[in-house]
């Protein structure tokens, strides 16, 4: 399974979810509900923070405002909705400005930004800057693939990971 190391105490790991109705097709929204508790558990031991943003047809929404990671998520992973469409700009437009925001108040504080996406968008967002490295998780499973979570992260020069690099095996 895979541990988000990279930076540790004091970092902040901003997530943005699509929550899409694509991403409601083949389990890959609860896949992603999933990644996002264990994720949560792990930066919990580290002492990091976790913020989460959250983007689909009702626009962007912060689901988790910056702070410690919690050692519990189900609570507030569980009933995260999908539907609608992919407005992943917007979501990126919120990630960024709430990272805005925390890099107001700690200057040096590393913050990393991870787009869990299936990529079914006809958007190219650009990169947010303000994150001091980008990762894109593909979630996109269809038999006929698109593609556009690897284009996002290669205008982004980022790595792209597909979802089951993250997935426990056995």
């Amino acid at each position: 399974m895979y541990r988000p190391r990279r930076g540790g105490a004091g970092m902040l790991y901003c997530l943005v979810l699509d929550c899409s109705a694509s991403m409601l097709r083949q389990d890959k929204l609860a896949m992603a509900k999933g990644l996002i508790t264990a994720w949560a558990h792990q930066l919990y031991t580290q002492r990091a923070e976790l913020a989460v943003v959250g983007f689909s047809g009702q626009g962007a929404y912060i689901l988790r405002p910056p702070s410690r990671a919690p050692l519990c998520s189900d609570i507030w992973v569980a009933p995260i909705p999908g539907g609608g469409g992919s407005p992943v700009g917007a979501g990126l437009q919120r990630a960024q400005a709430l990272m805005a925001q925390v890099k107001r108040r700690h200057p040096d504080q590393p913050i990393g930004l991870w787009l869990l996406t299936d990529g079914r968008t006809t958007q190219q967002p650009p990169r947010p800057d303000i994150a001091d490295f980008c990762q894109v998780v593909d979630f996109e499973t269809e038999t006929i693939r698109l593609g556009g979570a690897q284009r996002i992260a290669r205008a982004w020069q980022a790595p792209c990971w597909p979802v089951s690099a993250f997935m426990a095996s056995g």
